[in-house]
């Protein structure tokens, strides 16, 4: 499974100066709180291995743990500020990243507790979110071109961003007061490094225009496209015969949902099949009805293979359960609930609404069925099901086959 960063765009358009080692080591923690099932919360500590800051960024191993440790406690002493609706009006909010940190030298790992107001911010997903893999950053050097990068890609569906004002562009990229107070070092030392970097090592090209009022440029617009990836039809296997009937036949209405959902968060899919303005739910359900097309679905078979999908009916653990469905995933069950209008979906996220265990997820004004909403959402997520799969195991038990 690659890294998956998902980010609040509140969090994104964020002002705040984190050097390159402190950008890396949020990256680095909210992967650990996902692929850990632990999730985000203001209690329990995560934890990051000097081991995972080299193999995902290719420093050096003798200075890697000094860095994360060091990061660790500049982190300590940030300070972010973001907007957030109150009734009829805006709040603006300031708060810290984290909380508590330790580094603990015998293992080379530092521990982090995020602040409360940043946890809703990176967890919720029922709102605008922007999400990207941590490849895509992977060869970035400087947080200037981190950041530019996760301000673009928040206008991903419409390839464009509106007019940013310099001062703007200046405090969404961490640029203090006193740094690159001319226009002219500003663009040499942080804006045209950045775009460059983003266009060498991600996958997107960006163009940029700058705007001026009289002589003075007062704001830049960016324009962006993603590059192109190798054709899908061309990693299917060979040894297949694409003309078997089973090779598409065997997906059903479930699947076909479930599979399509998990395609369309790969970016070389999106890249290829997303039109500029669909919504996620549009291309999804795009993606749902290519998958009845018997080429299409021999174009998609290798990355649906990949993603845990098996057309040999020995192979399938999948047990059909009055729409729900499960089958073994990396050595646990995943319960494919059907997303449209699964009375089961709906029971599962009602319980763990109210289940004590699961209460550190709720946000403190969250309504109860807004809550029930984004349960839904989780529950259809492999990596984030897993958390609740002791409560799952007793409510599945109930269920009767067809």
């Amino acid at each position: 499974m690659k890294d998956l960063i998902v980010k609040d765009n509140a969090l994104i358009n964020a002002s705040y100066n984190l050097d390159l080692v402190e950008q890396r080591l949020i990256l680095l923690s909210i992967i650990e709180a996902r692929e850990s099932g632990k999730g985000i919360n203001a209690n329990d500590p995560l934890t990051i291995h000097a081991e995972s800051y080299i193999n995902h960024f290719n420093v050096h191993r003798n200075t890697a743990y000094q860095a994360l440790k060091d990061a660790c406690k500049d982190l300590f002493a940030r300070q972010f500020s973001y907007q957030e609706q109150r009734g009829k009006g805006i709040a603006n909010i300031t708060s810290r990243w984290v909380s508590q940190i330790a580094y603990i030298d015998n293992t080379a790992s530092v521990e982090l507790i995020f602040a409360p107001a940043i946890i809703p911010l990176i967890t919720r997903l029922e709102e605008q979110f922007t999400s990207y893999e941590l490849q895509q950053i992977r060869g970035l050097s400087t947080a200037y071109a981190i950041r530019l990068y996760e301000l673009l890609i928040a206008w991903r569906s419409t390839g464009k961003t509106p007019i940013i004002e310099t001062q703007e562009l200046r405090r969404k990229l961490g640029v203090l007061d006193g740094e690159y107070k001319m226009i002219a070092d500003f663009k040499k030392r942080v804006f045209e490094p950045s775009i460059k970097q983003i266009n060498e090592h991600t996958d997107i090209t960006v163009k940029s225009e700058q705007h001026k009022t009289g002589r003075s440029i007062t704001g830049f617009s960016f324009r962006f496209k993603q590059k192109a990836q190798p054709k899908l039809e061309q990693k299917i296997n060979p040894k297949r015969d694409p003309n078997t009937p089973d090779f598409f036949m065997e997906m059903t209405d479930a699947q076909r949902n479930l599979f399509a959902h998990k395609l369309s968060e790969l970016p070389e899919v999106g890249s290829e099949y997303a039109e500029i303005g669909e919504s996620a739910e549009d291309f999804t359900k795009r993606l749902a009805d290519m998958l009845l097309e018997p080429k299409k679905f021999r174009m998609f078979y290798p990355l649906l293979e990949q993603l845990g999908f098996s057309s040999k009916k020995n192979e399938s653990t999948v047990k059909l359960v009055d729409q729900v469905k499960t089958y073994t995933i990396e050595d646990h069950k995943f319960i494919a609930f059907n997303p449209r209008g699964s009375v089961h979906l709906s029971s599962c996220a009602f319980n763990i609404a109210r289940d004590k265990r699961y209460k550190h997820l709720k946000k403190d004004s969250e309504k109860m069925a807004d809550f029930e909403s984004r349960l839904k959402t989780m529950l259809l997520d492999e990596k984030q099901q897993s958390q609740f799969f002791e409560i799952l195991r007793g409510e599945t038990s109930r269920f009767k086959p067809n």
